[in-house]
């Protein structure tokens, strides 16, 4: 999917699942405003974000719902 704002998304699942993927200490909370914007733009409702910089991978995965899709 591309998108003409210059964003560039990192992995999108049957048309339905953004999946942005990092390698950071932590999620922070602009990684969260960035998948947020995506799924905003895309016109998608749910993102996951991927961290894996963790041990245990289930730590890393954080679920981001866009509440505004049409």
């Amino acid at each position: 999917m591309k998108l003409n704002c210059g964003y560039r998304l990192d992995i999108v699942v049957e048309k339905a699942i953004i999946l942005e993927l990092k390698s950071c200490d932590k999620i922070e909370a602009i990684h969260r405003a960035q998948l947020l914007t995506y799924l905003k733009i895309s016109g998608l409702s749910l993102g996951l974000l991927l961290n894996f910089n963790v041990p245990i991978m289930r730590d890393g995965i954080v679920r981001i719902v866009n509440k505004f899709v049409e």
